[in-house]
């Protein structure tokens, strides 16, 4: 045989060997049965009954503090404009409070609130908001405003305030 002959042969020998074993690989494979994922426990450290008791603790903590929050709040002429800001580094959401004409610090922005209404057409009923935001780390003395205009609480992306680390979004007025 010559030599080019001799690798082809040895070739198609081990192809030979090969083969049969690749398609029980499949055979194998095919006969294996599926696995419900609802009834897979979960993979951290707590306990399932454990995470549901902290979580309806959490719920009664909340509800409790909305209410003292809501009594200790007294009737006045000032306006309020309730907002919600996420950090999207940290995964963090804050609750804001910022009165009419007042700056309000939030990390690196600086949020001031002029003016919220409440929008009636085609009876819905929707918040809105004229609010601009600065980012005070950016030191340039040609700095604008990140956002300045009205933002809506039903669609928040419609006019969104674009960060790479915060999103800040209307939730409501009080006082109106």
């Amino acid at each position: 045989m010559k030599p080019g002959n001799k690798k082809i042969f040895v070739l198609i020998s081990i192809f030979l060997i090969i083969y049969p074993f690749s398609t029980s690989a499949v055979d194998k494979i095919e006969t294996v049965p599926l696995v419900n994922l609802e009834n897979l426990s979960p993979t951290f450290e707590e306990d399932k009954d454990e995470l549901e008791k902290l979580e309806k603790a959490n719920i009664n903590k909340n509800a409790t503090e909305n209410a003292v929050e809501k009594s200790s709040i007294t009737q006045s002429d000032k306006v309020y404009i309730n907002m919600k800001a996420l950090d999207k580094i940290t995964a963090k959401i804050s609750d804001i409070r910022l009165a009419i004409g007042k700056n309000f610090i939030f990390n690196t922005l600086e949020i001031k609130a002029l003016k919220c209404l409440l929008s009636e057409k085609n009876n819905f009923t929707d918040t809105v908001a004229y609010i601009q935001v600065k980012d005070t780390s950016v030191k340039d003395n040609n700095q604008v405003f990140l956002f300045n205009g009205w933002t809506f609480a039903s669609s928040p992306t419609l006019r969104s305030i674009d960060h790479p680390v915060y999103d800040l979004w209307i939730v409501g007025c009080e006082n109106i």
